[in-house]
Protein backbone atom coordinates (compact mmCIF):
# COMPACT_ATOMS: atom_id res chain seq x y z
CA UNK A 1 0.00 0.00 0.00
CA UNK A 2 1.63 3.26 -0.85
CA UNK A 3 1.77 6.07 1.77
CA UNK A 4 -0.56 9.11 1.40
CA UNK A 5 1.05 12.90 1.28
CA UNK A 6 -1.04 15.80 1.84
CA UNK A 7 -0.21 19.05 0.22
CA UNK A 8 -1.28 21.83 1.76
CA UNK A 9 -2.77 25.14 0.94
CA UNK A 10 -1.68 24.40 -2.93
CA UNK A 11 -4.33 27.17 -3.40
CA UNK A 12 -3.26 27.31 -7.37
CA UNK A 13 -3.08 23.71 -7.77
CA UNK A 14 0.41 23.76 -9.22
CA UNK A 15 2.33 21.18 -6.44
CA UNK A 16 2.28 18.37 -8.96
CA UNK A 17 3.06 20.40 -11.92
CA UNK A 18 5.65 22.62 -11.40
CA UNK A 19 7.98 19.42 -10.04
CA UNK A 20 8.38 16.17 -11.11
CA UNK A 21 6.97 13.71 -8.48
CA UNK A 22 7.54 10.54 -10.50
CA UNK A 23 10.32 9.79 -8.27
CA UNK A 24 8.03 8.68 -5.65
CA UNK A 25 4.85 7.83 -7.44
CA UNK A 26 5.46 4.15 -6.80
CA UNK A 27 5.48 4.37 -2.91
CA UNK A 28 3.36 8.08 -2.50
CA UNK A 29 -0.22 8.91 -3.47
CA UNK A 30 -0.31 12.83 -3.32
CA UNK A 31 -3.37 14.47 -2.04
CA UNK A 32 -3.79 17.98 -2.91
CA UNK A 33 -6.00 20.79 -0.85
CA UNK A 34 -6.46 24.59 -2.66
CA UNK A 35 -8.64 25.25 0.68
CA UNK A 36 -6.73 26.47 3.65
CA UNK A 37 -7.96 24.02 6.73
CA UNK A 38 -8.20 26.03 9.65
CA UNK A 39 -8.34 24.75 13.34
CA UNK A 40 -6.80 21.79 15.14
CA UNK A 41 -9.38 19.74 15.01
CA UNK A 42 -10.47 20.19 10.80
CA UNK A 43 -6.60 19.94 10.55
CA UNK A 44 -6.83 16.51 12.55
CA UNK A 45 -9.65 15.34 10.37
CA UNK A 46 -8.52 16.10 7.28
CA UNK A 47 -5.08 14.27 7.81
CA UNK A 48 -6.09 11.72 9.53
CA UNK A 49 -5.35 8.60 7.20
CA UNK A 50 -2.02 10.68 5.76
CA UNK A 51 1.66 9.62 6.45
CA UNK A 52 3.47 12.46 5.04
CA UNK A 53 2.58 16.98 5.05
CA UNK A 54 3.77 19.24 2.90
CA UNK A 55 2.80 22.80 4.22
CA UNK A 56 4.20 25.80 2.98
CA UNK A 57 6.27 28.43 4.65
CA UNK A 58 4.55 29.04 8.42
CA UNK A 59 1.03 29.38 7.50
CA UNK A 60 -0.33 25.85 8.84
CA UNK A 61 0.48 25.22 13.00
CA UNK A 62 1.81 21.90 13.70
CA UNK A 63 1.75 22.10 18.07
CA UNK A 64 2.45 18.88 19.82
CA UNK A 65 -1.66 18.47 20.61
CA UNK A 66 -1.95 18.05 16.28
CA UNK A 67 1.04 15.97 15.80
CA UNK A 68 -0.47 13.42 18.61
CA UNK A 69 -3.64 13.05 16.61
CA UNK A 70 -1.99 12.05 13.92
CA UNK A 71 -0.52 8.57 14.53
CA UNK A 72 -0.26 7.71 11.29
CA UNK A 73 2.13 10.96 10.17
CA UNK A 74 5.85 9.92 9.47
CA UNK A 75 7.51 13.15 7.66
CA UNK A 76 6.48 16.93 7.66
CA UNK A 77 8.07 19.07 4.79
CA UNK A 78 7.77 22.63 4.96
CA UNK A 79 9.34 24.83 2.42
CA UNK A 80 12.18 27.46 3.97
CA UNK A 81 14.69 26.04 6.42
CA UNK A 82 12.89 28.41 9.38
CA UNK A 83 9.77 27.44 10.66
CA UNK A 84 8.34 28.48 14.19
CA UNK A 85 5.06 26.85 14.16
CA UNK A 86 5.89 23.06 14.07
CA UNK A 87 6.76 21.96 18.09
CA UNK A 88 9.96 20.16 16.84
CA UNK A 89 9.91 18.43 20.24
CA UNK A 90 6.63 16.71 19.88
CA UNK A 91 7.70 15.68 16.25
CA UNK A 92 10.62 14.09 17.25
CA UNK A 93 8.70 12.16 20.60
CA UNK A 94 6.44 10.74 18.24
CA UNK A 95 8.76 10.13 15.72
CA UNK A 96 8.28 12.27 13.08
CA UNK A 97 11.01 13.88 10.85
CA UNK A 98 11.11 17.55 9.83
CA UNK A 99 13.01 18.55 6.83
CA UNK A 100 12.74 22.12 5.16
CA UNK A 101 13.59 23.05 1.71
CA UNK A 102 15.70 26.00 0.49
CA UNK A 103 14.17 29.29 -0.37
CA UNK A 104 14.85 32.50 -3.14
CA UNK A 105 14.89 36.04 -1.47
CA UNK A 106 14.36 37.21 -4.78
CA UNK A 107 10.37 37.03 -4.86
CA UNK A 108 9.74 39.11 -2.10
CA UNK A 109 12.34 41.55 -2.90
CA UNK A 110 10.30 41.52 -6.35
CA UNK A 111 7.02 42.34 -4.41
CA UNK A 112 8.17 44.41 -2.22
CA UNK A 113 8.66 46.85 -4.87
CA UNK A 114 5.45 46.07 -7.05
CA UNK A 115 4.13 47.56 -3.63
CA UNK A 116 5.94 50.40 -3.33
CA UNK A 117 5.50 51.35 -6.92
CA UNK A 118 2.19 50.68 -7.40
CA UNK A 119 1.44 53.00 -4.21
CA UNK A 120 3.72 55.92 -5.52
CA UNK A 121 2.26 56.07 -8.92
CA UNK A 122 -1.63 55.45 -7.93
CA UNK A 123 -1.78 52.11 -10.12
CA UNK A 124 -4.96 50.07 -8.50
CA UNK A 125 -6.60 53.72 -8.82
CA UNK A 126 -6.35 54.75 -11.83
CA UNK A 127 -6.13 51.30 -13.89
CA UNK A 128 -9.26 50.96 -12.15
CA UNK A 129 -10.69 54.68 -13.29
CA UNK A 130 -9.22 53.59 -17.00
CA UNK A 131 -11.44 50.36 -17.14
CA UNK A 132 -15.13 51.29 -15.46
CA UNK A 133 -15.20 54.62 -17.38
CA UNK A 134 -13.99 56.87 -14.33
CA UNK A 135 -11.75 59.68 -14.39
CA UNK A 136 -8.77 60.31 -16.83
CA UNK A 137 -6.09 60.85 -14.47
CA UNK A 138 -6.73 61.34 -10.80
CA UNK A 139 -3.96 61.14 -9.14
CA UNK A 140 -0.54 62.49 -8.65
CA UNK A 141 2.63 60.43 -8.60
CA UNK A 142 4.79 60.57 -5.53
CA UNK A 143 8.54 60.65 -6.78
CA UNK A 144 11.28 58.06 -5.59
CA UNK A 145 13.95 59.73 -7.44
CA UNK A 146 15.97 62.28 -4.50
CA UNK A 147 13.55 60.98 -2.19
CA UNK A 148 14.28 59.08 1.33
CA UNK A 149 13.91 55.03 1.34
CA UNK A 150 14.18 53.52 5.25
CA UNK A 151 14.94 50.25 5.64
CA UNK A 152 14.02 48.13 9.17
CA UNK A 153 16.31 45.85 8.17
CA UNK A 154 19.35 45.13 5.95
CA UNK A 155 19.92 41.38 5.64
CA UNK A 156 19.59 39.32 2.49
CA UNK A 157 15.59 40.97 1.64
CA UNK A 158 16.53 44.37 2.72
CA UNK A 159 20.12 44.80 0.80
CA UNK A 160 18.83 44.05 -1.92
CA UNK A 161 15.96 45.96 -1.88
CA UNK A 162 18.49 49.03 -1.02
CA UNK A 163 20.04 48.24 -4.45
CA UNK A 164 16.89 48.41 -6.63
CA UNK A 165 16.21 52.28 -4.71
CA UNK A 166 19.60 53.12 -5.05
CA UNK A 167 19.19 52.22 -9.00
CA UNK A 168 16.47 54.57 -8.94
CA UNK A 169 18.20 57.86 -7.23
CA UNK A 170 16.82 57.51 -3.57
CA UNK A 171 19.03 58.37 -0.15
CA UNK A 172 18.99 54.98 1.12
CA UNK A 173 19.05 54.89 5.39
CA UNK A 174 18.79 51.61 7.11
CA UNK A 175 17.94 50.70 10.60
CA UNK A 176 18.15 47.52 12.57
CA UNK A 177 18.94 46.75 16.62
CA UNK A 178 22.12 44.97 15.35
CA UNK A 179 23.02 46.92 12.29
CA UNK A 180 26.51 48.02 12.23
CA UNK A 181 28.10 51.02 10.02
CA UNK A 182 30.30 48.31 8.12
CA UNK A 183 27.74 46.66 6.62
CA UNK A 184 25.73 49.79 6.03
CA UNK A 185 28.75 51.12 4.35
CA UNK A 186 29.32 47.48 2.38
CA UNK A 187 25.73 47.93 1.01
CA UNK A 188 26.24 51.71 0.02
CA UNK A 189 23.32 53.07 2.75
CA UNK A 190 23.63 55.52 5.27
CA UNK A 191 23.16 54.27 8.83
CA UNK A 192 20.35 55.71 10.71
CA UNK A 193 21.06 57.00 14.51
CA UNK A 194 17.64 55.40 15.04
CA UNK A 195 14.69 53.74 14.69
CA UNK A 196 12.70 56.83 15.55
CA UNK A 197 15.00 58.97 13.21
CA UNK A 198 14.38 56.77 10.49
CA UNK A 199 10.92 56.88 10.44
CA UNK A 200 10.84 60.74 11.14
CA UNK A 201 13.18 61.17 7.95
CA UNK A 202 11.88 58.86 5.51
CA UNK A 203 9.53 59.37 2.33
CA UNK A 204 9.09 55.48 2.15
CA UNK A 205 9.56 52.77 4.68
CA UNK A 206 10.29 49.02 3.98
CA UNK A 207 10.05 46.55 6.58
CA UNK A 208 12.44 43.80 6.52
CA UNK A 209 13.04 42.16 9.72
CA UNK A 210 12.31 38.90 10.95
CA UNK A 211 9.94 38.38 13.65
CA UNK A 212 11.29 37.69 16.99
CA UNK A 213 9.92 38.63 20.96
CA UNK A 214 12.35 42.20 20.22
CA UNK A 215 10.62 42.97 16.84
CA UNK A 216 7.18 41.83 17.67
CA UNK A 217 5.12 45.31 17.71
CA UNK A 218 8.48 47.28 16.31
CA UNK A 219 5.97 50.08 14.83
CA UNK A 220 3.41 51.30 17.14
CA UNK A 221 1.00 54.12 17.62
CA UNK A 222 4.07 56.38 18.84
CA UNK A 223 6.13 54.83 15.91
CA UNK A 224 3.67 55.38 13.75
CA UNK A 225 3.29 59.03 14.51
CA UNK A 226 6.42 60.11 13.63
CA UNK A 227 6.10 58.87 9.83
CA UNK A 228 5.33 62.11 7.67
CA UNK A 229 1.27 62.40 6.62
CA UNK A 230 3.09 62.20 2.80
CA UNK A 231 5.13 58.67 3.95
CA UNK A 232 4.40 55.01 2.69
CA UNK A 233 4.80 52.31 4.89
CA UNK A 234 5.01 48.90 3.01
CA UNK A 235 5.99 45.64 4.78
CA UNK A 236 6.14 42.41 3.40
CA UNK A 237 8.06 40.79 6.49
CA UNK A 238 5.69 39.88 9.28
CA UNK A 239 2.29 41.42 10.11
CA UNK A 240 3.10 41.52 13.73
CA UNK A 241 5.99 43.55 13.71
CA UNK A 242 3.46 46.09 12.41
CA UNK A 243 0.32 47.14 15.29
CA UNK A 244 -2.75 46.23 13.06
CA UNK A 245 -4.55 48.45 14.82
CA UNK A 246 -2.59 51.35 15.06
CA UNK A 247 -1.91 51.06 10.93
CA UNK A 248 -5.44 50.56 10.27
CA UNK A 249 -6.06 53.85 12.41
CA UNK A 250 -3.70 55.64 10.86
CA UNK A 251 -4.83 54.56 7.47
CA UNK A 252 -8.84 55.65 8.48
CA UNK A 253 -7.25 59.20 9.91
CA UNK A 254 -5.20 59.98 6.66
CA UNK A 255 -2.11 60.18 9.07
CA UNK A 256 -0.17 58.94 6.40
CA UNK A 257 -0.25 58.52 2.24
CA UNK A 258 -0.62 55.07 2.29
CA UNK A 259 0.60 51.51 2.99
CA UNK A 260 1.30 48.09 0.63
CA UNK A 261 1.20 45.06 2.72
CA UNK A 262 1.34 41.50 2.18
CA UNK A 263 1.28 39.70 5.29
CA UNK A 264 -1.82 39.42 7.78
CA UNK A 265 -2.52 38.84 11.53
CA UNK A 266 -4.59 36.03 10.08
CA UNK A 267 -4.43 34.10 7.08
CA UNK A 268 -6.16 34.01 4.10
CA UNK A 269 -7.56 36.81 5.77
CA UNK A 270 -11.54 36.44 6.73
CA UNK A 271 -14.17 38.29 4.65
CA UNK A 272 -14.44 40.60 6.87
CA UNK A 273 -11.28 41.62 8.23
CA UNK A 274 -10.87 45.39 8.26
CA UNK A 275 -7.76 45.14 6.48
CA UNK A 276 -10.15 44.17 3.59
CA UNK A 277 -11.76 47.61 3.33
CA UNK A 278 -9.07 50.18 4.79
CA UNK A 279 -8.44 53.26 2.82
CA UNK A 280 -4.97 54.03 1.66
CA UNK A 281 -4.56 50.36 1.59
CA UNK A 282 -2.89 48.42 -1.16
CA UNK A 283 -2.59 44.73 -0.06
CA UNK A 284 -1.68 41.71 -1.58
CA UNK A 285 -2.49 38.19 0.14
CA UNK A 286 0.88 36.88 1.20
CA UNK A 287 2.72 36.55 -2.14
CA UNK A 288 5.93 37.47 -0.92
CA UNK A 289 7.47 33.54 -1.65
CA UNK A 290 4.98 32.96 -4.49
CA UNK A 291 6.43 32.79 -7.42
CA UNK A 292 7.04 29.48 -9.99
CA UNK A 293 10.83 28.97 -9.74
CA UNK A 294 10.15 29.72 -5.86
CA UNK A 295 7.57 27.27 -6.11
CA UNK A 296 9.69 24.82 -8.59
CA UNK A 297 12.26 24.86 -5.07
CA UNK A 298 10.08 23.98 -2.83
CA UNK A 299 8.38 21.19 -4.17
CA UNK A 300 11.01 20.07 -6.17
CA UNK A 301 13.00 19.93 -2.93
CA UNK A 302 9.59 18.46 -1.30
CA UNK A 303 10.53 15.39 -3.57
CA UNK A 304 13.49 14.90 -2.90
CA UNK A 305 13.13 15.11 1.14
CA UNK A 306 10.29 12.06 0.56
CA UNK A 307 12.87 10.29 -1.30
CA UNK A 308 15.80 10.16 0.81
CA UNK A 309 13.44 10.05 3.93
CA UNK A 310 11.65 6.65 2.15
CA UNK A 311 15.39 5.46 1.49
CA UNK A 312 16.43 6.06 5.43
CA UNK A 313 18.50 8.99 4.41
CA UNK A 314 16.81 12.12 5.67
CA UNK A 315 17.46 15.33 4.02
CA UNK A 316 17.60 19.27 4.99
CA UNK A 317 16.50 18.24 8.72
CA UNK A 318 14.51 20.58 10.55
CA UNK A 319 15.73 22.17 13.27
Amino acid sequence: MRLRCAVLDDFQRVATEVADWSAVADEVEVVSFDRHIDGEDALAAALADVDIVVTVRERVPFPGSLIARLPRLKLIVASGMRNSVIDYAAAEAHGVTVCGTASSSTPPVELTWALLLGLARGIVEESTALRSGGPWQSTVGADLHGRRLGLLGLGKIGSRVAQVGLAFGMRVTAWSQNLTRERADEVGVELAGSKEELLAQSDFVSVHLALSDRTRGLLGPAELALLKPTAYLVNTSRAAIVDQDALLDALHAGRIAGAGVDVFDIEPLPADHPMRTAPRLLATPHLGYVSRANYATYYGQAVENIRAFLSGSPVRQLP
